[in-house]
């Protein structure tokens, strides 16, 4: 049930996708919340996909994990960065999600006996879901990015659920459209008629647009906004330039040029709850990413990059700007490059082309391909003592590595790839298996935030100032605690266990051994914020860099408090 004087922001994309909904929406809710509004965020994905546990990565990009161990859009991270917020999975809406909920209510009588249709009950079900999370937030705005954009067939509920719930709540509901001006390359002009053709689409689901961001690779003339605001019926002042620039992070600032925080609060018809200059942290952080002192090169080893003749890295979304915070704070430039691990199978000569790097990161991953390659890296990164950071599926191959040319278990593997290996030292728990016996695999892996306890005299333990952690998880194998021991006794350390001591969190070698050579399995790029940069990665970038450390021991415990604070 709606909370007295809640109001909704809709955001919805017109012309085409991938042109920055998630960014807008999110640039909105940080502007929002320095006016000192408690926003909630929630994303609605049009797919029947139940999550996105199951999507690939190549097709759809990274795939989320919140605390809860939802699986979902990319675009949850955006949300959770910006406005510093830990989402619930209350705050993720797919088709499935909706359809699956009413099939089963349906199915148990719920509807007793009535004709279940797609109106009402699909867009009540839509309704239901987005005065929940608004509850659960207690929040003063909700914020609702509708994935897509207005002509898609499968977004044509949500909007109608929005248009429902603006009937219901008149003056208390804004739309935002947010739609593409492109300017041909042959004509030189910037063109306003698809996104008139968008505003008319959307006024055919009886929804009228209040506010149009119009992104371009230019700016917004004064002319293109006069004829967008004739057009499409909105407020000359209401049409907001959005022109590509050179990070998403200027982008509240670059919307503030255009006040459209107190245009949104207008519309709303609120006032800001503070006078403070609420962005004032935040133009701080930006500020820092435009004045380095050095450049740092960053290889990025991963298998999700191939996508016809492009390059996708979107898959490792999270990662890339865990590695900007951590860079900014230490006042470096990161260059990434990324590299397919499969070229190293091809070419095993290619691995001498790492020295070049200042550290690589192996990320998480599934499956068998590039898998060898990976390993011939980190063998590499290990001898050479270049700083390694492996997360997940590259915490597991580290050890596997290390087991075949340390302890000579030339046939060491991971159940995943290798069930005949007589040596699997990374295998899975009793439960999963049973799992994958049952064709289980749709939200069934170990995920969300789950506590760790780390040894002292570690680097783990040192960069946290603290014994205990709380990280995000998504991955169904483990390390093989048979092999714990001889691992140990070769010289690696388990820095991180889980609190019963059963499994394997952080594998380190010490200092006198390697400057950094780390692994998690755990996603710790989760958790990393640009006002608070994760700890490993900001340590893993220091190293690299051959930076002294940044502050004292006791001001370490102190920045841990907060963090702990924060979760």
């Amino acid at each position: 049930m709606k909370k007295k004087n809640h109001k909704y922001i809709f955001v919805i994309g017109g012309v085409m996708s991938g042109v920055g909904k998630g960014i807008a929406a999110s640039s909105i809710g940080k502007i929002l919340q320095s006016k000192g509004f408690n926003v909630n965020a929630i994303k609605v994905d049009p797919y029947l996909n139940a999550d996105a546990g199951t999507m690939n990565p190549t097709e759809h990009g990274e795939v989320y994990v919140l605390n809860s161990g939802l699986e979902c859009d990319q675009d949850m991270g955006n949300y959770e960065r910006f406005m510093d917020l830990d989402m619930k999975s209350e705050d993720y809406v797919t088709s499935g999600m909706v359809y699956k909920y009413v099939i089963e209510k349906e199915r148990s009588l719920g509807y007793k006996g009535k004709c279940v249709e797609a109106i009402p009950h699909i867009t009540d079900e839509i309704t239901r879901r987005i005065h929940k999370a608004a509850d659960l937030n207690s929040s003063d705005i909700s914020l609702i990015e509708i994935g897509g954009t207005v002509g898609d067939y499968q977004n044509i509920l949500f909007i109608e659920a929005a248009r429902t719930i603006n009937l219901r709540y008149p003056g208390d509901v804004l739309f935002i459209l947010v739609s593409y001006l492109p300017v041909p390359g042959t004509i030189g002009e910037m063109k306003t008629k698809p996104t008139q053709n968008a505003v008319h689409q959307l006024n055919s689901y009886g929804v009228q647009a209040n506010i149009i961001i119009a992104r371009g690779p230019v700016a917004l003339d004064h002319k293109r906004k006069e004829k967008i605001a004739i057009w499409c019926n909105v407020k000359s002042d209401c049409v907001i330039s959005a022109p590509d620039i050179e990070s998403i992070y200027d982008v509240p600032i670059n919307f503030e040029k255009d006040k459209i925080g107190d245009i949104i609060l207008n519309e709303l018809n609120l006032k800001p709850k503070t006078k403070k200059d609420g962005l004032a942290p935040w133009k701080a952080f930006v500020h820092s990413t435009k004045n380095t002192k050095d450049d740092l090169n960053i290889a990025v080893v991963g298998k999700y990059f191939d996508t016809g003749d492009f390059v996708l890295s979107d898959a490792y979304i999270s990662i890339i700007e865990a590695i900007k915070f951590s860079c900014y704070s230490l006042e470096v430039n990161p260059r990434l490059t990324w590299l397919s691990s499969k070229s190293f199978e091809d070419n095993p000569e290619k691995v001498d082309e790492l020295k070049s790097f200042d550290g690589v990161i192996v990320p998480g991953g599934f499956g068998e391909t590039g898998i060898e390659g990976k390993i011939k890296v980190i063998q590499h990164c290990r001898e050479n003592k270049i700083p390694y950071f492996g997360l997940c599926y590259g915490m597991q191959l580290a050890i596997i590595e290390y087991a075949r040319n340390v302890l000579g278990l030339k046939d060491a593997n991971t159940l995943e790839i290798n069930p005949s290996s007589k040596n699997l030292v990374i295998d899975i728990m009793p439960d999963q298996k049973k799992k994958l016996e049952d064709g289980n695999y749709g939200g069934s892996m170990r995920l969300g935030a789950y506590k760790a306890v780390l040894k002292k005299d570690t680097i783990a333990f040192e960069v946290y100032g603290e014994n205990k952690i709380s990280e995000r998880h998504r991955h169904r194998y483990e390390v093989n605690p048979k092999y714990i021991e001889r691992l140990e006794e070769a010289g690696m350390v388990f820095s991180g266990v889980s609190p019963d001591r059963t499994l394997m969190e952080i594998v380190e070698l010490p200092r006198d051994m390697h400057p950094f050579f780390l692994g998690t399995q755990f996603h710790p790029e989760f958790l990393a914020r640009p006002l608070k940069p994760h700890p490993l990665f900001t340590e893993f970038i220091r190293v690299a860099a051959h930076k002294p450390k940044p502050r004292l021991k006791s001001e370490s415990k102190n920045s841990s408090k907060k963090r702990k604070k924060r979760r």
